[in-house]
């Protein structure tokens, strides 16, 4: 198991709607080459506004995502930013995943990222599809971030690496 605790500020934004960058999550990356998969598995003990944890994939500072869980305007939310340049932001509301063990899966796969996430006992369901050049390196991993407070901590519980996956659905 890996527990990490976030530092109180932790966060990654690029510039759209707020004007500010954060570029301070807590992520333990390795590479993601083409035709390669990586997921996360993770327990959520989030109750302040913008607790978050999930997967990061990383290019570059203005290049990366992040898709996990994120606890938002309270209530536990399913999310996705992409950032190229600048963010965006998806969510939708998860609020009978609380108290489960969580799992966050990319697939890279040709020109795609495919998003995937499920809480236990149930199968993963699709969050997004990225569009996401071949021949750029990227890497992933586990990502916590706690950008209104000092304290969270997650853990960690599974952390793989496997082929692409072979249907976007």
């Amino acid at each position: 198991m890996l527990r990490v605790t976030a530092e109180e500020g932790s966060d990654a934004w690029r510039l759209t709607s707020y004007g500010f960058v954060h570029d301070t999550e807590h992520a333990l990356v390795a590479p993601l080459p083409d035709g390669s998969a990586m997921e996360v598995e993770f327990e959520i003990p989030f109750e302040e506004q913008f607790d978050q944890a999930g997967l990061f994939v990383r290019v570059d500072e203005a290049r990366w995502v992040k898709a996990g869980i994120e606890y938002a305007d309270g209530a536990l939310q399913l999310g996705a930013v992409v950032t190229d340049g600048m963010s965006d932001w998806s969510l939708a509301p998860v609020p009978d995943w609380r108290g489960r063990r969580i799992t966050v899966r990319v697939s890279r796969d040709g020109t795609a990222l495919t998003i995937r996430a499920g809480a236990a006992g149930e199968p993963l369901r699709l969050v997004r599809v990225i569009p996401f050049d071949a021949e750029l390196d990227a890497a992933a991993g586990p990502f916590v971030c706690a950008p209104s407070r000092a304290g969270l901590t997650v853990p960690f519980t599974g952390w793989r690496r496997g082929d692409a996956d072979a249907d976007l659905h």
